[in-house]
């Protein structure tokens, strides 16, 4: 609203709501620290785990930064930034999730000491800018390069992964399945490495332990087979991947069918019976002894396959069909006149499995697959799911190294070895922004200092400690041990990450907080308001009943 000689001009809308200046620049920042807060407690091996309800009374129990943030009902505008750090970061890595939240959060509260001294916000950003800059080039500089593909230093960082999870006590098992798996689908395409962990197909059922968890060169489709007389297993399987229907098309629109004696009735129904018969006739000439459909299979095609003993499944998924091919070497025939041997791809053995109440069909042995599937067991469903994260991130880890072939310590040690490297390049760029790069390098040890906070350590002495030990010329890699309460070398203790998961969480933790300091202005339109009670026919009536709590000996 402005004034205009006494005259009051109304220029938002009524209701609109507007905060500026240094109060806009302080909501917003403290919102930005409340998230990284909440996800700090997780971070590290000893990392506490979080329970989230949501609205519908499911519980999730987590300490996937991802997917805390994802299921917090997050309202203020500047903390949806910081989820949105966290979603890109799982996007792009499918790690780190945490770490980047967390130094997005410190790097807001170290900002926040600078403005109070009176240092504009634009200085701010620049300096954030150029450290963010100067951060990736140290990184890349002491990142190490895997000789060929290492399966010791993959299995290193798909367990490092799986470190901070609540899958520890099965790490070894997972490491070696999620290293497998990703070996199996990687492909190289010019000279580069390209593994699609899509291709890899993760099938939750619970019952038995996390141990049980299996690997299968192939395909696990979730579907049984659809005839009770066929067999269950097909040794040297043929299979044929088909995206039509076997089943006789029924008119899209109302038609009529005058018949005029009961032969024409049975006529008809023969030759229903007839072109079904020539349908199953052309799977039976391709030699295949499975079949896996897209769409339905009527019932009397059922029969004549199982006559000929081929195992067969219907309403297979469409991108089941797809890694179906690159397991198998199948092609997907759209009908049955173009399928003939060449689209048959094959299996060693092809066999319906009960798990518990479910049936699957397991698909193995295939030859060079460029397809598998995991199936996760685990006592809980709750269980089955945590595992189900954290199997995603070791997949992730492991591709990222598989396709960059750069790799560095964890426990802290580059975050540490960064911010003695930072503050060299501060004291050279000197002025005000040199404060700024200088409060990065400090927001970069919050990683070694969270990690020793969570394991139950005295922050400050370890991290007196770390920078004692990184002032030498040996100490590159000392990081937090967090079981033992001391620094460490963690490149000799095997505690490894990819490089793209560490410079990917810097630069969106920079970028996010540049973009919360930027802002000086908050308008919030008025939230539109509900129904008025009672309105909503039905139930809308009992609104009144809320008033009975208040009434004295009610409650």
């Amino acid at each position: 609203m402005a004034q205009l000689s006494g005259q009051p001009i109304f220029i938002l809308k009524e209701g609109t709501s507007r905060t500026r200046g240094k109060s806009a620049q302080q909501n917003n920042i403290m919102a930005g620290i409340v998230i990284s807060d909440a996800v700090k407690s997780t971070l590290g091996p000893r990392g506490m785990d979080k329970m989230l309800v949501d609205s519908l009374g499911d519980v999730t129990i987590t300490n996937d930064g991802a997917s805390i943030l994802k299921e917090i009902d997050v309202q203020h505008p500047a903390a949806k930034m910081l989820v949105e750090v966290a979603k890109s970061q799982d996007q792009e890595t499918g790690d780190g999730t945490t770490t980047s939240v967390v130094i997005a959060g410190e790097l807001l509260k170290r900002a926040q000491d600078l403005l109070e001294m009176k240092i504009h916000p634009t200085i701010l950003v620049g300096g954030y800018h150029k450290a963010a800059e100067e951060a990736t080039k140290i990184l890349n500089s002491i990142s190490v390069s895997m000789e060929g593909m290492d399966k010791k230093v993959l299995t290193g960082i798909a367990e490092t992964s799986m470190n901070s999870k609540s899958v520890v006590g099965a790490k070894e098992h997972f490491a070696k399945i999620a290293v497998k798996s990703v070996l199996q689908i990687a492909q190289k395409t010019d000279g580069s490495t390209k593994a699609d962990i899509d291709m890899i197909e993760i099938i939750k059922k619970q019952g038995k332990s996390l141990t049980e968890t299996e690997l299968v060169t192939g395909m696990v489709i979730d579907k049984e087979i659809v005839h009770a007389s066929m067999p269950r297993k097909v040794e040297g399987a043929k299979i044929a991947l088909v995206n039509t229907a076997i089943e006789i098309e029924k008119t899209e629109f109302d038609a009529e069918i005058k018949i005029d004696s009961p032969e024409q009735i049975q006529a008809f129904l023969n030759e229903e019976e007839r072109m079904l018969r020539s349908m199953t006739d052309k799977i039976i000439a391709s030699g295949a002894n499975v079949l896996i459909c897209q769409k339905g299979i009527d019932d009397v095609a059922q029969h004549y396959l199982a006559k000929e003993g081929i195992m067969a499944i219907r309403r297979a998924k469409k991108s089941t069909l797809e890694k179906l091919g690159k397991a198998t070497g199948a092609k997907s025939a759209t009908s049955l006149d173009e399928l003939d041997a060449s689209y048959l791809g094959t299996a060693g053995i092809v066999e319906e499995v009960r798990i518990g109440d479910d049936k699957l069909v397991y698909v193995r042995d295939c030859k060079d697959p460029k397809a598998v599937s995991i199936v996760i067991r685990g006592g809980t469903e709750h269980v089955v799911d945590e595992a189900d994260r954290a199997l995603h991130d070791a997949l992730c880890v492991v591709r990222n190294v598989v396709e960059d072939g750069t790799y560095v310590a964890g426990g802290g040690s580059v975050e540490a070895e960064m911010a003695k490297r930072l503050e060299a390049f501060a004291n050279k760029v000197g002025g005000r922004e040199q404060l700024a790069i200088e409060a990065f390098a400090e927001a970069l040890r919050v990683v070694p200092k969270t990690l020793a906070e969570n394991g139950g350590h005295d922050p400050i002495d370890i991290i007196a400690d770390l920078n004692k030990d990184h002032s030498t010329a040996t100490g590159l890699w000392f990081g937090v041990d967090v079981a033992k309460g001391k620094t460490s070398d963690m490149m000799k203790a095997g505690v490894i990450e990819p490089a793209r998961v560490k410079s990917q969480a810097i630069r969106s933790a920079a970028e996010a907080a540049q973009m919360i300091l930027r802002i000086d202005d908050v308008i919030a339109a008025r939230a539109s308001a509900g129904p008025p009670p009672g309105a909503g026919g039905g139930m809308g009536g009992m609104g009144g009943m809320g008033g009975m709590g208040g009434m004295p000996g009610m409650m």
